[in-house]
């Protein structure tokens, strides 16, 4: 076996993985929802790309609303937390409590290599589509206190609401037992 140089590695660590398959689409993630007993409301709206566009665009959709972090850390563990939209992360302390080492975005071109979405419709939804299980997800405890939850079906131009126990159910189904945080400490 040859041994790579560090030049090598290093272009290796920033290559794009292959994708093992094409990601699962918004209605076939809808379909999966109903085949596990998973209820939900669907909403359409125009494509949301940011929370601020959420918060003008929502009107008066109850519930719980998120934001979503792909992060990655420096050993190359992905990462996705998911908070609700107004909670401040810091992510320099994060790392310590998630067990992580020294947090950043990850690229847009990895959000879609690892999640199979684009930025702007990250959604711990996505995480069927993670089925490697590259990434490991964070939950805010608070925001499984909300009932509705809202979050984009792989795309940022519907939105559905699910109840905290659909979302977890959901979760484990994918094969992601998530930790949850209190953000509030």
């Amino acid at each position: 076996m040859m041994e790579q140089s560090q030049h090598d590695k290093t272009r290796d660590d920033k290559a794009p993985p292959a994708p093992a398959t094409a990601p699962t689409t918004a209605d076939a993630l809808l379909a999966r929802l109903d085949a596990i007993g998973v209820a939900y409301r669907e909403h359409r709206h125009p494509p949301l790309f940011t929370v601020e566009d959420s918060k003008t665009l929502r009107g008066e959709l109850p519930g719980g609303h998120c934001k979503n972090l792909f992060l990655k850390d420096k050993k190359g563990q992905y990462w996705l937390v998911v908070a609700l939209e107004d909670r401040p992360i810091d992510l320099k302390s994060l790392d310590k409590k998630i067990g992580a080492a020294r947090l950043s975005f990850g690229s847009a071109e990895r959000l879609w290599e690892v999640l199979g979405v684009r930025p702007g419709a990250v959604t711990p939804l996505a995480l069927v589509n993670d089925r490697a299980g590259q990434v490991k997800l964070v939950l805010d405890k608070g925001m499984l206190a909300h009932d509705p939850l809202n979050y984009h079906p792989l795309v940022n131009d519907r939105t559905i609401a699910l109840s905290p126990d659909g979302l977890l159910a959901f979760l484990r189904d994918t094969g992601h037992d998530p930790a949850i945080l209190d953000f509030e400490e």
